[in-house]
């Protein structure tokens, strides 16, 4: 194993719920042929740093850390037998009691790993749920996280203990063998699985409820998307003056948050902080958080918040677009989705130019907009932005009414764009109006249009 000693400055460890390993398999064969796929991959020792922080975010007191090469994956094992008792030398002189995997481990091969290495074993999958289940605080995340750790847990009910080999008493007169341990667990875990999904069935349909509530008043969705610690909680918090928590930490935030923005001429948005995305993100969390995510789906304009001072930025667009994707969204939909480039205050000179010349050069439909949700940097171009790409897709009218209409005067306020009004010379009142598309006929048939 390659070993990445970790440093007490940069890597300082958390309060320390376990003393912990973690390891980066390095798969060699599962390298892609084209050299554009290969630069959209993370290097070994990026990944590991990931890892660290995932650890670090469960409060796991990191003490060691290595890439480990694979060749070939092992059925049994993963890595290969000589790996397997060089790691089980360094849990035991480290007195290590958990070993992260930064991979995805059959439920075979993480109980052969455990007896190995007489550790507790987490694969990546296991790690990201363990987060998620510190991070829900409403009930809503609570039960997400619920049903997706309990279906990663349905997979893991293997004969690892004795206890689950015993038989239960049957049924009927005569009795029988009845259910082993093993089948009752599953069983119950099924149950509850089914009861979790009425209950996230109804959070769904409220959640439809408010969405069709917004969509009676003017006011778009703007959903923010991102990989996670890419800025977005902060750059919620700067674009609606909230305190939603933002931190340096992988998912600090899982619940969603909705607040009303005012655009620069005065029509407002509401803007949804959404759970941020990962590389390798489990498909159960996708399933559980759809509902969440369905904010998304329906969001009339999406902001792609990358951190474009980090290293490895372009491979975190491209798990973004991956997952944007599974929702059903094409990542190349430029009238629908901008780009945001944040954190520009962490650049030198030389790469804010950089940059620059990147956004300026930017294959697609809109060019990014760089900013700096911390210092604000960018902030009034972003909302300008913003502001353009609705109104691509909202009807302009002009309109004459009775100055005395208040009825109809405030009317217009709540459910139109208001761009401009004039008192003519003959008393009535001219305004300009911006219409979603779906209301151009009500108002058409409402007031007299110019």
């Amino acid at each position: 194993m390659e070993p990445r000693r970790i440093d007490s400055e940069t890597d300082r460890p958390g309060s320390g719920s376990g003393r912990a390993l973690v390891i980066e398999p390095h798969v060699r064969s599962r390298m892609p042929a084209s050299a554009s796929a290969r630069a959209a991959l993370r290097s070994p020792a990026a990944k590991l740093d990931e890892a660290v922080g995932l650890a670090q975010a469960i409060d796991l007191e990191v003490v060691e850390t290595g890439i480990v090469p694979v060749g070939d994956i092992r059925p049994a094992t993963f890595i290969g037998k000589g790996k397997v008792e060089e790691i089980a030398g360094l849990v035991k002189g480290a007195e290590a009691g958990i070993v992260v995997v930064d991979g995805a481990l059959s439920p075979v091969q993480q109980r052969n790993l455990e007896k190995a290495w007489s550790a507790k074993v987490l694969d990546r999958t296991g790690l990201i749920l363990e987060i998620f289940g510190r991070r829900a605080h409403t009930r809503e995340g609570s039960l997400q996280v619920e049903h997706a750790h309990l279906t990663y847990q349905k997979s893991r009910l293997v004969r690892s203990w004795t206890h689950l080999e015993r038989q239960r008493g049957g049924f009927g007169f005569l009795g029988g063998p009845g259910e082993s341990q093993l089948e009752t667990d599953r069983r119950l875990i099924e149950e509850r699985i089914s009861r979790i999904e009425d209950e996230l069935e109804k959070v769904k349909r409220t959640r439809k409820l408010h969405r069709d509530s917004r969509k009676r008043v003017p006011y778009p969705i703007v959903a923010l998307v991102g990989y996670t610690n890419a800025g977005k909680s902060t750059l919620f918090n700067r674009l609606t003056a909230a305190s939603v928590l933002s931190a340096n930490m992988l998912f600090a935030t899982l619940d969603p948050t909705l607040r009303a923005v005012a655009l620069p001429h005065g029509s407002k948005i509401i803007v949804s902080d959404t759970v941020g995305f990962i590389s390798d993100l489990p498909t159960m969390l996708v399933a559980a958080f759809r509902a969440t995510l369905e904010e998304v789906v329906s969001a009339d304009v999406i902001l792609h918040v990358r951190d474009i001072s980090h290293e490895d930025a372009q491979a975190q667009s491209h798990d973004v677009e991956h997952i944007l994707r599974q929702l059903g969204i094409e990542p190349g939909d430029g009238a629908r989705i901008i780009e945001v480039w944040n954190k520009i205050d962490r650049l030198d000179p030389q790469a804010r130019e950089q940059v620059r010349n990147l956004a300026e050069r930017h294959p697609g439909g809109g060019r990014p907009v760089r900013v700096s949700a911390l210092s604000g940097e960018g902030i009034s171009a972003l909302l300008a932005e913003i502001e353009a790409r609705l109104a691509t897709s909202r009807t302009m009218l002009g309109l004459t009414l009775d100055a005395a209409d208040g009825a109809g005067i405030s009317w217009l306020y709540r459910h139109t764009e208001v761009m401009a009004r004039d008192l003519r010379d003959d008393g009535r009142l001219a305004m300009s109006v911006r219409v979603d598309p779906t209301k151009v006929a009500i108002v058409r048939a409402k007031f007299d249009t110019r």
